[in-house]
């Protein structure tokens, strides 16, 4: 689908975002991203690198810890990394390798395909292609590991998890999900005991994504993006593929804070946006020339981030009409498949990882100086 077949109806960009007197110092620092025109002979805004840090295999997995001071990594080296984030004030002529404040060099037994924090940052959560997670309880003050729990619920690779708060129960649940027989498996964090398990999906879960304490998304190498709620025992929708959506596998899926827009990204270099209240999609473009691995929105949803298999990473204004056609640009690129991207939580700044064995923090260039 090109940006003329674009469903014609009343949804609007300001009725998917939060307000505009939500954004924060870092969001308004991006305002310098979408006043520059996008260029067909090169790149009219290119982030920096800040920090470096080089692995001796790929790096599949980032997750900044919610306070924004930490970032984990997941090698298929079966390392896991926690470093610190650099101060983003201080220029630098040249990238700066990162500060490692903990090294695990053995996490699993496999390589480390996806990682994550809770939301208030107290836990930590790895999964592997040895079929196991590892769920940890996490020091901020002092960037330490305490209690550790192996969980053995999966029968093949674990893809992707996240952390939703269970506030009926005040507890904490872990989602998880991946290849296998294709389940999705939710834990109780406080006792480390499974809770149950849902089917549906008849290939490989790629992502998963939540937005509520209720709520979350999988979408799949089957093509299906599906909808689920804690309190119900089925997916409560299901985005198949048809004439109108992309006929790809789904790689990565996101929703705004809003919970009305959802984002996927698929293999065949697309980018899907869905209205979810009306249940219809918005528009399909493909910003990259490969398969598009990872999709996120910024803190205040005006901007999304994409990285593909193309090398590079993609930024495109979701402010305005999103049913006209959108503008993007590229904004950093790797030496080889970008696997994973992630904005910090608070600055505009985002991580992203890649084949070439490097993990990179990208900024903004810092004004310059005039004396």
């Amino acid at each position: 689908m090109t940006t003329s077949e674009i469903h014609t109806g009343p949804i609007k960009s300001d009725q998917l975002s939060v307000p505009r007197s939500a954004s924060t110092v870092g969001v308004q620092t991006a305002a310098t991203v979408s006043q520059v025109p996008c260029s067909t002979s090169g790149l009219s805004v290119q982030f920096v690198p800040v920090c470096r840090y080089e692995d001796v295999q790929a790096i599949r997995t980032v997750a900044f810890h919610p306070t924004g001071r930490f970032f984990a990594l997941g090698t298929n080296s079966k390392q896991m990394l926690i470093c610190k984030y650099p101060d983003l004030r201080k220029p630098e002529d040249a990238p700066r390798h990162v500060e490692i404040m903990l090294s695990r060099p053995k996490q699993h037994r496999g390589s480390v395909y996806c990682l994550g924090f809770n939301p208030t940052g107290e836990l930590l959560a790895t999964g592997s292609n040895d079929k196991t997670l590892r769920l940890m309880a996490f020091n901020t003050e002092h960037c330490k590991i305490g209690a550790e729990t192996e969980l053995n619920i999966h029968d093949g690779t674990v893809r992707d998890l996240i952390f939703m708060e269970d506030k009926m129960n005040r507890s904490t649940i872990l989602v998880s999900g991946g290849a296998g027989n294709c389940r999705i498996h939710l834990t109780d964090c406080t006792t480390g005991q499974p809770l149950g398990s849902y089917h549906g999906h008849t290939a490989p879960i790629l992502g998963l994504y939540s937005w509520s304490n209720r709520c979350f998304v999988s979408c799949s190498q089957d093509k299906t993006i599906r909808f689920w709620d804690l309190r119900g025992p089925e997916a409560i929708n299901i985005i198949s593929p048809n004439c109108k959506t992309s006929n790809a596998p789904v790689t990565s899926v996101c929703v705004d804070p809003s919970g009305k827009l959802l984002v996927s990204g698929h293999e065949d270099a697309s980018v899907m946006l869905y209205d979810i209240i009306g249940g219809r999609i918005v528009q399909i473009y493909r910003p990259h020339g490969d398969e598009v691995r990872t999709v996120r929105f910024s803190n205040a949803a005006y901007y999304l981030l994409s990285g593909s298999y193309d090398k590079r990473v993609v930024i495109t204004d979701m402010r305005g009409d999103l049913m006209t056609p959108l503008m993007y640009l590229p904004v950093a690129e790797h030496n080889d498949k970008v696997i994973q991207c992630r904005w910090h939580p608070h600055d505009f700044s985002f991580l992203s990882t890649s084949a070439d064995r490097t993990a990179v923090l990208w900024s903004l260039p810092p004004p310059p100086q005039y004396h």
